[in-house]
């Protein structure tokens, strides 16, 4: 199952630049994480600073 963003993001971008893929983009509010294009592989929740980042 892919990784999901939560509201804790603080749009930093940080789990868009870890991703191997490009499966994370800028959202309205916060950054979104393509389901259909995740290897869910956890680089994005590990660069995250605020652990707003999960297995979904």
């Amino acid at each position: 199952m892919a990784y999901v963003i939560s509201d804790d993001c603080i749009s930093c971008g940080a789990c868009a630049d870890g991703c191997p893929v490009g499966a994370i983009v800028e959202g309205d509010s916060k950054y979104e994480i393509d389901a259909d294009s995740c290897l869910d592989c956890g680089a994005c929740a590990e660069g995250c600073p605020v652990s707003a980042i999960s297995e979904g």
